[in-house]
């Protein structure tokens, strides 16, 4: 990894000092300024900005060349989004940490940090729109198909996710849960930032729905693996251990230990499920826990997520495989590893 490691850091370098420079231009504003500067001055891992400017280098007129500057205003737009959404998401689920820390709406409460997620969403544009502007109306038109697709995708699997829990609904399958994390894992995190990048970097030329099934099957890795690290005790992990089962959150675990456990265990599951989350106790918390190990849905996620690697190593060799050898088509498909061995 220290090759991809080390144009993860690159790319993070630019992504971030262009972010600081957007926050930068708004003036000064009190109860605004710190808090939209807050969630990217902790850092994160930059995988989207890189995923963006890997595809613009790769498909640039003149593959191997060092990312454009509309490439890097894109990253920047990609990172200022996806903290905006990470300010409401944790509203949304009653998340107490983000990347190691108090969220925004613990810290300076839920009103404020709803503003400053709004902020920083609209903010997005600015470098977005200083990233199209120079390279001509095709290229502004796909770029704006793509980001409206990805919103409404989001919007959907975020609705789907949050309809579940509010609304106490039990029988979901497998399929239901692969939906709902394309829609609001995959499409923001993998399938939009590399399209970003393919359309900037080719000026337009090339189709973006290619990288698509490349990006699902990443995603689908990503979030089940995410889901398996908050039941572990990884302190590289940045959020509360076990915090899902507290939220009630559907994820594949949980589908599959409802199918698997007995009549008993099931009623004891839905009662649970039926709580508020601040009626739910660490008691009952441990037991969903130690159920889902004893059930088997620990390691059925594991495979699952296995699988879902599986594919996205062949649709990576679909996508870049004919590209000449270089940092970036390395750094792409070291993701597919990555998303296991991630800090």
């Amino acid at each position: 990894m220290a090759v991809e490691g080390a144009l993860l850091q690159r790319y993070g370098a630019a992504t971030r000092a262009e972010v600081s420079r957007y926050l930068a231009a708004g003036g000064p504003s009190p109860f605004l300024d710190e808090m939209l500067a807050d969630y990217p001055a902790r850092g994160g891992k930059m995988l989207r900005p890189a995923i963006c400017l890997a595809n613009a280098a790769l498909f640039a007129a003149q593959p191997g060349s060092a990312p454009s500057a509309e490439a890097v205003r894109a990253a920047a737009a990609i990172e200022m989004l996806h903290n905006a959404l990470l300010i409401h998401d944790d509203v949304q689920d009653g998340s107490e940490l983000r990347r190691g820390k108090p969220t925004l709406h613990a810290l300076h409460g839920v009103p404020l940090a709803i503003n400053a997620g709004d902020a920083l969403l609209f903010a997005a544009f600015h470098p977005l729109i200083d990233a199209v502007s120079p390279l001509g109306g095709d290229v502004i038109r796909q770029v704006m198909e793509v980001t409206a697709t990805m919103a409404r995708q989001t919007a959907e699997g975020q609705a789907l996710e949050l309809g579940w829990r509010d609304r106490n609904v039990t029988g979901l399958s497998e399929a239901d849960y692969m939906r709902m994390a394309l829609k609001k894992t995959a499409w923001m995190g993998m399938i939009w930032p590399a399209q970003l990048g393919l359309i900037i970097g080719s000026r337009g030329r090339l189709d973006p729905e290619m990288v698509l099934r490349f990006g699902y099957f990443l995603g689908l890795a990503f979030q089940i693996e995410d889901d398996l690290r908050n039941l572990s005790e990884d302190p590289g992990y940045g959020k509360e251990q076990n915090g899902d089962l507290a939220e009630g959150k559907r994820t594949l675990m949980l589908i599959h230990v409802r199918a698997a456990c007995d009549a008993a265990e099931r009623a004891r599951l839905d009662a649970f499920l039926g709580l508020r989350r601040e009626e739910r106790c660490a008691a009952d918390v441990a037991w969903l826990a130690a159920l889902m190990q004893a059930r088997g849905s620990i390691d059925h996620a594991r495979g699952v997520a296995a699988a879902m690697a599986g594919a996205a190593e062949h649709e990576f060799a679909a996508v870049y495989g004919a590209l000449p050898p270089s940092e970036e088509r390395a750094f792409l498909g070291s993701l597919v590893r990555w998303v296991f061995d991630r800090i």
